[in-house]
Parts: C-alpha cells; sequence; structure tokens
C-alpha cells in the first residue's frame, strides 16, 4: 500500500527544510500548491515522523487557534513543544531583548514559532537565529500560516481557488489575516470586495499593489448590496487592541453583524468564513448554516500546521 507521504515530490519539499515562514509574499505560486496539496496528504495523518524533534512556541501576545494548533500538529507527529504563552512570563518582562530571547531558545529546540505585537518581529527573530522561524503573526503586518489555512479552507469548502468573488469584512487596516490572504490571492483569477468603515479600509499600500497586480477590486460600506454577489464572506473581528484611541474603536466596534437575516437576502450559496476569534460581527444563530466554514476552517489549521512543520523540520526526505 503506498505511505500518504511517499509520492509527495521531494524537489519541492526540498525548498521548504529549514527555511523560515515570515511573510506569505515569499512564496511562489507553485509553492503554494504543493503547500496545499501536501496538507491534504496529512488531514489523517497521525505517525511521529518528528521523534525527537522539539518546537518553541514564543507567543508574546495571546492566542488560541494559532497556539494550540501548532502544539497540536508537532505532538500529533510525534515531536514536543516548549515554550510560553505571554510575554510576561519570559525575560522580555525584565527587559531582555528580543534577539538575546532567540539567541537562548535557538539552544533547546529544532524550530521557533512566534507571535508578538510589533510589526517585523518575527524577521528581527530570523535573523537572530539559524533554527527556522515561523511567523505566528505580528502586529498588524503578517499571518503566513493563517493565509495557507485560510487557502486551504476556500479549496476545501469551493473546490477551487480560481474564478472567485471574495469578500472581506470589517477590520481591514489591522487585520493582519485580511493582509496576508489579499496579498496571496493576487497568484489567482478572484474578484475582491473590501467592505469595512470608512476608518478600517484595507490599507493604500495594500490596494496599490493589488492595483499593479492587475486584481479587480472594489470598496464597499455596507454589506447588503456587496454580499449578493460573492461566493466568500470572508468576516474579521474588530481588533479593540489594536486602536491607538479607545474612542475610536468605540465608535467602529458594532457596526457589522453577519447572521441568518443576511443569507436570507443573499441565498445560501454563500460561504461564511472567519479567523476567530469572534465578539458581535457573527451571530451564533448562523452556526448551524451549512455554508458557516469558521470552525472547519479552525480546525484546518492543525491539517495545515502538520503539513508545514513535517517541510520545515525535514520530515519528509
Amino acid at each position: 500500500m503506498t505511505h500518504p507521504i511517499d509520492d509527495i515530490p521531494r524537489d519541492l519539499a526540498r525548498r521548504f527544510a529549514g527555511r523560515d515562514i515570515i511573510s506569505p509574499r515569499e512564496f511562489e505560486k507553485e509553492e503554494i500548491l504543493f503547500l496545499l496539496d501536501t496538507a491534504k496528504r496529512f488531514e489523517h495523518f497521525r505517525e511521529p515522523i518528528l521523534a525527537g524533534r522539539i518546537l518553541a512556541a514564543l507567543f508574546f501576545e495571546p492566542s488560541t487557534r494559532t497556539r494550540l494548533s501548532f502544539e497540536s500538529a508537532m505532538q500529533r507527529l510525534g515531536g514536543r513543544v516548549l515554550g510560553f504563552a505571554e510575554k510576561g512570563v519570559s525575560s522580555v518582562a525584565k527587559g531582555e531583548s528580543l534577539r538575546d530571547t532567540i539567541r537562548v531558545v535557538e539552544a533547546y529546540c529544532d524550530a521557533i514559532v512566534i507571535r508578538h505585537p510589533l510589526e517585523g518581529a518575527a524577521r528581527v527573530a530570523a535573523e537572530a537565529t539559524d533554527r527556522p522561524v515561523i511567523n505566528g503573526g505580528d502586529g498588524a503586518n503578517q499571518h503566513p500560516t493563517q493565509t495557507l489555512l485560510d487557502l486551504y479552507t476556500i479549496r476545501e469548502e469551493k473546490g477551487r481557488l480560481d474564478d472567485l468573488r471574495i469578500g472581506f469584512l470589517g477590520d481591514l487596516k489591522y487585520g493582519r489575516a485580511v493582509h496576508s490572504l489579499v496579498e496571496t490571492l493576487a497568484h489567482f483569477r478572484v474578484e475582491i470586495t473590501l467592505i469595512s468603515p470608512e476608518s478600517l479600509r484595507l490599507p493604500d499600500q495594500l490596494k496599490e499593489q493589488l492595483v499593479q497586480q492587475k486584481i479587480s477590486f472594489r470598496e464597499e460600506t455596507e454589506i447588503l448590496p456587496a454580499a449578493r454577489d460573492l461566493d466568500i464572506l470572508y468576516t474579521t473581528r474588530i481588533q479593540k487592541e489594536r486602536f491607538p484611541d479607545p474612542l475610536d474603536y468605540e465608535r467602529v466596534k458594532s457596526v457589522y453583524q453577519v447572521d441568518r437575516s443576511l443569507i436570507g437576502e443573499v441565498g445560501e450559496e454563500l460561504t461564511i468564513m472567519h479567523p476567530l476569534p469572534r465578539v458581535t460581527e457573527i451571530n451564533p444563530n448562523l452556526d448551524d448554516y451549512p455554508r458557516a466554514a469558521y470552525f472547519r476552517q479552525a480546525a484546518n489549521g492543525v491539517t495545515v500546521r502538520k503539513a508545514l512543520l513535517a517541510l520545515v523540520l525535514g520530515g519528509i526526505e
């Protein structure tokens, strides 16, 4: 019987061995598709191909899905995890620099996954060590493994990545999951709708990139007119922790809510995604809607991160 990972293309697999995973913009289209295909093979894969390997999980910012799915992925492949889940329990609280923390931790592990509130922190970590570093989210900047699991979810839910109309709703200014996914969708034939308050629009730099890459997009402020034309609505939380001024957050915190009444208006072909956690932007009455994909999306994080860890740590030789 053929082993699930036996016929993975080794030439592509070798590209990822020991590689830093900092930004999805560093992936070629061929590499993205390879990662998604490899992840599919790992969906039910639970063999100790990473036995003896240690992942350091350095989470300077709160996390549930990213941290626990990395831990689950590593342990399901026979590896182990050490680290911390908040900066107050690390020596950063004593004034240690990020670079020094990484130089210390590299002696204890084979790879590092880091989440940090400052943009560019993952790049700093990668420059401080020869161990592969995986960006688990750096401020409002990038979240590459979220992008991969989002693409995996889109393909699982819709059967394709091309010829889709995708809407992004909510915090498009600070949302790193949105930033990463919008950039990466430039590899595919998609139409993008950006739905947000004026104050939370996608940064101009990213819109300029879409123009340069000839990706069709439009900006809206209301859900209903825009959602009628969509295949996927990617909903995001208004992120209180990213706002410099609490009053600005109060003005927009409850501006959108997706619920069953919206589906009644736009039809039951609309797939709803969300990187989670949600607050009020998705009503729980939507949870039993067959095309509400957000919990399946979260579960896909383990599948995708198993594949990525196996590749980065050389488990596929």
